[in-house]
């Protein structure tokens, strides 16, 4: 019996930090933006991988939104989780009507979805410097999450050289998230790789 009561206490414990530190905002943008880049499942059909992949991709960010929102609302930290994602979506929703391959709503979606994906992060990054620090899980989590975006630059520099395809809005879009990663890029190598918890300078 007391094994019980101790992984009990433990699973408790866990419980207590699944979602500390995540932003549920960030996580919702995501999920908006799988959303609208691939309503194309409903117009064509490309091979039963790539179906499969977009379906994954939205399972996972609304399932992330729902543990964050109703499965772990309890270590969810929304005091510190308070940037007016307004801001965010309406000005990339007026930019994605102007600045398009093709004026059509597939493609103004699509395009609306490149541009989201490229500030989506910013609640989160809004939330460590709110609170000064990040729990290291959430630390790795983050870098891998920029790491994934930054070799897409890579992709397209192969692409460009390789097959001449070069997507301006994708390319552009893919640089600022790059850069809006590079201050906690240099955090995550200067501190959280020596074993340091990451926080931010008073």
């Amino acid at each position: 019996m007391p094994r019980f009561g101790q992984s009990g206490s433990a699973l408790q414990a866990l419980n207590l930090h699944v979602s500390s530190g995540i932003s549920g905002k960030s996580q919702l943008l995501f999920a908006l933006v799988f959303t609208t880049r691939y309503l194309d499942l409903f117009t064509s059909f490309i091979s039963l991988y790539n179906t499969s992949m977009k379906l994954i991709y939205i399972a996972c960010s609304y399932a992330t939104v729902y543990l964050i929102y109703m499965k772990f609302k309890a270590t969810y930290d929304g005091n510190h989780d308070t940037f007016r994602v307004e801001f965010l979506v309406v000005p990339v929703g007026g930019l994605s009507f102007l600045v398009n391959h093709d004026f059509s709503p597939l493609e103004i979606l699509w395009t609306f979805s490149i541009y989201l994906e490229s500030v989506a992060i910013l609640p989160q990054l809004f939330m460590i410097s709110k609170t000064g620090e990040a729990e290291t899980i959430t630390t790795h989590y983050l870098f891998f999450l920029g790491l994934y975006r930054a070799l897409y630059l890579v992709n397209w520099i192969w692409r460009f050289y390789f097959e001449g395809f070069f997507d301006l809005i994708a390319v552009v879009a893919g640089v600022v998230q790059t850069i809006l990663y590079c201050d906690f890029f240099y955090l995550y190598i200067t501190k959280v790789l020596k074993g340091k918890k990451l926080s931010l300078p008073a």
